[in-house]
């Protein structure tokens, strides 16, 4: 992909990208809570959430039947529906849209499974950059405890399992994971990621994910008539936030 699609509309594209179990739902969650409270007139979106095609992934997933390219193009059509249905017609209605996940977890995913990379890109030409693209960096271990919290183990394709790295479901994470860390830090600079130190606790993330926000973004300009109250729990300044970390991407 040399460029992006143009989107001229009075919207603006935010996407977070990271490893599962980076903690990068919680914060464009939290996100989405405190640009709600404030009046911004926002839309959430996530990874493969398409009404059209979840289902079908659901079954390939299931019964584990997904090859690289056709994991790589199942995706790619459910992007592709949630972006002419969904995206495009909120920026155009002059939307903040969030996106939990955006084509470069494809890029990198795809990529580690064997798909040729100018050949995943040209899947995702129509899609437009983000106005912030913020990458959550988090430790390999840290991002599997995450994941394990509250559940007994990995799920196949999550652990990478269809690529036989290892029979060992914990060591496949690693190498898997490892891999798509290699490939989100490549893409970095030539995609001008923010690096956030998934590392942190929530509470000084959001904090800098809001300032981020605030600076590339003029939220004046996306606030509703009649702002929300802000729950006591979001304001950071003066109170913890009393939620989980991420415990699955």
């Amino acid at each position: 992909m040399k460029s992006f699609a143009e989107l001229n509309f009075p919207g603006r594209l935010i996407a977070v990208e990271g490893l599962d179990g980076s903690g990068k739902s919680t914060q464009i969650y939290l996100l989405k809570r405190w640009l709600e409270a404030e009046g911004i007139k926002v839309y959430f979106s996530e990874w493969n959430s398409s009404e059209i095609v979840k289902s079908a992934t659901s079954k390939g997933k299931k019964r584990e039947l997904l090859t690289p390219t056709t994991f790589s193009l199942i995706h790619a059509t459910d992007f592709a529906d949630r972006y002419e249905r969904h995206l495009v017609p909120l920026l155009r209605a002059g939307y903040i849209v969030l996106c939990d996940r955006y084509i470069f977890t494809a890029f990198a995913r795809d990529v580690t499974r064997g798909c040729p990379p100018d050949w995943v890109r040209g899947n995702y030409a129509f899609a437009a950059r983000p106005d912030l693209t913020m990458f959550f960096k988090a430790d390999l271990e840290v991002s599997l405890s995450r994941i394990l919290e509250g559940r007994p183990k990995l799920k196949f394709f999550e652990a990478g399992m269809d690529l036989n790295l290892s029979k060992d479901p914990y060591e496949s994470f690693r190498i898997f994971q490892g891999r798509i860390l290699d490939q989100y830090l490549a893409m970095s600079k030539e995609f001008e990621f923010v690096t956030m130190d998934a590392n942190m606790n929530v509470e000084k993330q959001q904090v800098i994910v809001r300032k981020l926000v605030s600076e590339a973004i003029d939220l004046k300009k996306f606030k509703r008539r009649s702002p929300l109250p802000l729950p006591p729990a979001l304001h950071i300044d003066r109170e913890p936030l009393e939620l989980e970390e991420d415990k699955a991407a």
